[in-house]
């Protein structure tokens, strides 16, 4: 059965592609096929014409092929074309009289000001800067005085008014009309996709708000969503390669391949008598440009999928509770879909021309160039973007990344705009993802902007760490910093968490002077004190950002050097889920960490339980005047028996309990677990949140 499809495959080279091949022309549209924009309307009229086409005329030139592309050119031998110009159309009596009679008995049931309208536009063909016909359609066709005696075989000499065969006329009839509705599934299917794929977030996410029995919610989580998909491993990479998601994820995961691979696969139907493609192909030869077709919309309509997700601008960021960490996963599926819908796409007709033995006259055209060059990047832009890649050499991966998507853009716009130019709406999937892209861009600009340039006063703690303070500047969450000093790659920045919006005093206290009796004040002849106190306070407190950094090789390696230097800040970002609806918070921090958990800890009415573990006692001690009044334990260089803290906390609770850890990778998948495992196991009424940052 294979070989039999391959053979048909083959066979469909042979009859020139003379849908899907060279370059076509004609006047914009505006939407999408199905949806604003209409390929053969009225399909009775386009049919007779597209019979007639194969027709030399009176005025029509033989050209030779080999030098010539474009829909106003029809087989006649195997060098030669005929070319029959727009101009030839609108006056050749005898072209202008059989289509109308045509049109006459095919088109009974259509509107005579459609089939009108059909006639001035589509007559001398699809430009927009073409010729009117010399006499409108019923004014040709009261010139057939009868009906004319003669029919038309299909390639003839049309040098007499003829009838269309009912044979040729169906045949054409079935070709246009189960590609266009092919073409509008396509089109309905990539809509399919792009909003589901936006929808589905956000649907999943209102269930928040749902009253479900905090019980109920916590054994669903505790089984389904908290966990990895298999073995212990979530944000610590398998191998050092990849990240398993959790069971949550791997549900939109599961959903995103197979509405793909199911919308790639069904849909389609085929037909005969068709005279694009004939009987001895069978119903196979139609289905494979198709399905070529189909991957190509559908890889499209991934694309803007692709940018929304990877966007920390996000607009599902702010309307669901997910993290940029899920999206960003999500953005890498995505991709592998997209990537390999483009690659299919190419490799079928790839295959086609190659054996059609046209491959060398098409592959200097301009769209087959500019595809090829879409879908090459799109290729290499998988393996470099491999975890081992990122982590390590970021700053490359980013500039790499962001240069070949360009080109991806770029290249799938010039293949539609070179090929169809506007007429069909197919660039409108690429605009869309230029869209997102641009706003995206342009919201980074307008949080820099809204900052200014401002001054950044580095703190050096001890060997691995260092404060980073921020005046004049607010948010929470987390910001993008930018150290255009430091580096020739001034659009280089990394995000830190916030670790306090207010600017820690001055540890120096000041002397206040106050007089006892203001009606007195100055009326001491001696200057003597005596009716007069001095207190000591604070200076005020200022507003700004500060931020821990733990420094590693790099731009924060660069930060212990320097006591002041220019900071531009993109922020905020990000906000902390409201958990003041739980009883006990407990948070567990490793490092650096401990910046996602100081605000949450400060703003939660009810208990608080932080459990910090750190390289040195230095940066507890940095760090201890934002953390008053809240019960701490501390683990100075030595591991945290996770596993006991949170059974300890959480085996006798008997109300609500909500776990935030922030950490390295190993700390935050074993807090994972163990939550998880209580919740399965317990009546624990509890909730994960956990802040870190992807790769």
């Amino acid at each position: 059965m294979p070989s039999l499809v391959l053979c048909r495959l083959l066979l469909v080279t042979l009859y020139g592609l003379l849908v899907s091949s060279h370059v076509s022309t004609g006047r914009d549209g505006h939407g999408l096929i199905g949806y604003g924009i209409s390929m053969y309307n009225p399909l009775c009229a386009y049919t007779c014409r597209d019979v007639l086409s194969t027709s030399k005329l009176e005025c029509s030139e033989e050209t030779d092929i080999t030098h010539m592309h474009g829909s106003m050119l029809r087989k006649r031998a195997t060098h030669m074309a005929i070319e029959t110009p727009p101009e030839c159309y609108a006056s050749d009596n005898n072209f202008l009289r059989t289509l109308a009679y045509c049109m006459f008995t095919h088109c009974q049931g259509v509107a005579v000001w459609n089939l009108e309208k059909y006639w001035t536009l589509n007559v001398a063909g699809k430009q927009p800067d073409q010729p009117v016909p010399r006499a409108s359609y019923q004014q040709i066709l009261a010139r057939v005085p009868t009906t004319p005696s003669d029919t038309l075989v299909v390639g003839e000499d049309l040098n007499r008014t003829m009838l269309v065969s009912a044979e040729d006329y169906q045949a054409s009839y079935n070709a246009q009309d189960v590609f266009e509705r092919m073409e509008i599934n396509h089109e309905r299917y990539g809509i399919v996709l792009l909003v589901s794929g936006a929808i589905i977030p956000i649907a999943f996410s209102l269930l928040r708000f749902v009253p479900f029995p905090t019980v109920w919610a916590t054994k669903f989580n505790a089984w389904l969503v908290y966990p990895p998909v298999f073995g212990s491993s979530h944000k610590a990479p398998v191998a050092g390669l990849f990240h398993l998601p959790t069971r949550g994820q791997a549900f939109i995961i599961l959903y995103l391949v197979s509405i793909n691979i199911i919308l790639s696969a069904v849909g389609y139907r085929g037909i005969q008598p068709n005279s694009w493609y004939p009987s001895i192909l069978g119903i196979d030869g139609q289905i494979i440009i198709f399905v070529a077709n189909r991957v190509g919309v559908l890889s499209f309509a991934n694309l803007p999928l692709l940018f929304l997700y990877a966007g920390r601008n996000n607009v599902l960021l702010w309307l669901t509770n997910w993290s940029h960490g899920t999206f960003l996963l999500l953005h890498r599926w995505v991709a592998w879909l997209a990537t390999l819908q483009a690659v299919l796409h190419s490799a079928i007709y790839l295959r086609i021309y190659l054996h059609n033995g046209t491959h060398a006259s098409e592959a200097q055209l301009t769209y087959w160039i500019w595809g090829i060059v879409a879908t090459l990047c799109m290729s290499i832009l998988l393996p470099s973007s491999i975890l081992p890649i990122r982590k390590n050499l970021y700053e490359f991966f980013l500039a790499w990344h962001v240069l070949l998507s360009i080109f991806v853009l770029i290249g799938c716009l010039w293949h539609i705009l070179a090929r169809f130019t506007r007429q069909w709406g197919y660039e409108n999937w690429i605009y869309t993802a230029i869209a997102i892209w641009g706003f995206e861009r342009a919201m980074r600009l307008a949080r820099l902007a809204r900052n200014g340039i401002q001054t950044a006063q580095v703190t050096v703690i001890d060997d691995d760490y260092i404060r980073v303070n921020i005046e004049n500047v607010n948010g929470s969450g987390h910001a993008f910093l930018y150290f255009p000093t430091l580096t020739w790659r001034v659009w280089e920045n990394h995000p830190f968490s916030v670790a306090s919006t207010v600017l820690p005093a001055s540890e120096a206290l000041s002397p206040l002077r106050y007089d006892a009796d203001v009606e007195n004040l100055g009326s001491s002849s001696d200057g003597s004190d005596s009716d007069s106190q001095t207190v000591q306070r604070r200076p005020p407190t200022k507003v700004g950002l500060t931020f821990l950094v733990r420094t590693k090789a790099g731009v924060t390696g660069q930060l212990r050097t320097h006591a002041t230097l220019p900071v531009l800040v993109e922020s905020a970002y990000g906000s902390h889920e409201d958990l003041s609806s739980y009883s006990l918070l407990i948070c567990i921090a490793g490092g650096v960490g401990i910046t996602a958990c100081i605000p949450v800890l400060r703003a939660h009415p009810g208990t608080t339980r932080l459990f910090w573990g750190a390289r040195s006692q230095k940066v507890i001690e940095t760090m201890r005047s934002s953390l008053v009044g809240i019960e701490m334990e501390n683990y100075v260089g030595k591991r945290m028996n996770i596993s006991d803290v949170l059974r300890r906390e959480l085996f006798d609770c008997s109300t609500t309990a909500a776990v935030l850890v922030s950490g390295p990778s190993e700390m935050a998948d074993e807090v994972r677990c163990v939550v998880s495992e209580l919740g399965r196991q317990k009546r624990v009424q509890v909730k994960l949140i956990e802040e870190a940052f992807s790769w």
